[in-house]
């Protein structure tokens, strides 16, 4: 039935706005309504087709129906599609701002960038979409440069306390603070300066202690 299919990317925009990550992109549904749409187009021109141009609808009112659901249908699949795709960029954009992993947490980075059998990358995002997000990186990197000393991706709030106690969740090296270097290994625990650990809290290497 015309408009299942739309509803169902709905429902999964809606999904999305509840994760913590962006899951993978629905492609054959896409396709689908979009074959959809192109389905209602022929259809309502094969209707017009012997009209040549002059069709009344007070002397058809059943053609004229019957073009009214299809145009609503193809009207109502477009709304569902840009739906679909405006919270997927948004989430896409908020990630680059917080400095956020915001690809699912299922996939490790050999995973992410394996190579299936029809030799195509393994990721959560479509084709377009990572180009999207490596050109918008590079966009919010070069707007970001003109200040060096202002951090625009920081957290807008300030700190309720100025150190807090942290737990690794994942190894990230060593970093350096005002206090000297400390080495982040999974599991371990530290008592540092808010400021210096919150893009790594951000991007899921440590969890912030109550």
């Amino acid at each position: 039935m015309y408009g299942e299919l739309g509803l169902k990317l709905v429902q999964h925009a809606k999904r999305i706005q509840t994760l913590g990550h962006l899951p993978s992109y629905q492609t054959e549904i896409v396709r689908a309504v979009a074959r959809e749409v192109r389905e209602l187009d022929k259809d309502v021109a094969q209707i017009l087709a012997p009209c040549q141009g002059s069709f009344d609808p007070s002397r058809d009112p059943a053609t004229a129906v019957s073009l009214l659901v299809d145009y609503l249908c193809m009207r109502r699949n477009k709304r569902c599609l840009l739906a679909y795709h405006r919270v997927r960029v948004d989430r896409l954009e908020k990630g680059c701002w917080n400095g956020q992993d915001i690809l699912s947490p299922a996939q490790s980075p050999k995973q992410r960038n394996a190579i299936d059998s029809e030799g195509t990358t393994s990721s959560s995002l479509s084709p377009e979409e990572e180009e999207y997000l490596g050109r918008y990186r590079d966009m919010l990197a070069a707007y970001s440069g003109q200040w060096t000393d202002i951090d625009l991706t920081g957290n807008l709030e300030p700190p309720r306390d100025l150190f807090i106690d942290v737990r690794v969740l994942k190894d990230a090296g060593d970093i350096q603070t005002e206090y000297g270097t400390i080495t982040l290994t999974k599991n371990s625990q530290f008592y540092v300066r808010q400021g210096d650990v919150e893009r790594l809290v951000a991007q899921g290497f440590l969890q912030k202690l109550s």
